[in-house]
């Protein structure tokens, strides 16, 4: 993390194309790393970030689903706009403190 960035909010979960493992929510951005688990020693070790995405780069967020439910948001990438959703335990929990997160960034 850079200095002066606190964690605010991270879930072990699953994003639809991105696969297994955790999403970081900071002050200044949004983070999935890839997981490795081991089912022999029951281990679970941090893999490479593929998902970094700062605050002011997000322009939607939302909840969906009935019984898989997911919080999603759109971001501007360098690939254009890209949705991602991931399976969380409380969406309207993330919803609200993503969105929460944001406001906070822009008036500062």
């Amino acid at each position: 993390m850079d200095e002066g960035e606190k964690r605010i909010k991270q879930e072990d979960c699953s994003e639809d194309k991105l696969g297994a493992g955790i999403l970081t929510l900071t002050n200044k951005r949004l983070a999935f790393d890839k997981t490795n688990a081991r089912i022999m020693d029951f281990s679970k070790r941090f893999g490479d970030t593929v998902l970094d995405i700062s605050l002011d780069k997000i322009t939607k967020t939302w909840k969906e689903g009935l019984l898989m439910k997911k919080v999603c948001f759109t971001a501007k990438t360098e690939e254009g706009e890209q949705t991602f959703k991931f399976g969380v335990f409380n969406t309207k929990s993330w919803v609200k403190i993503i969105d929460q997160t944001i406001s906070e960034n822009k008036n500062q």
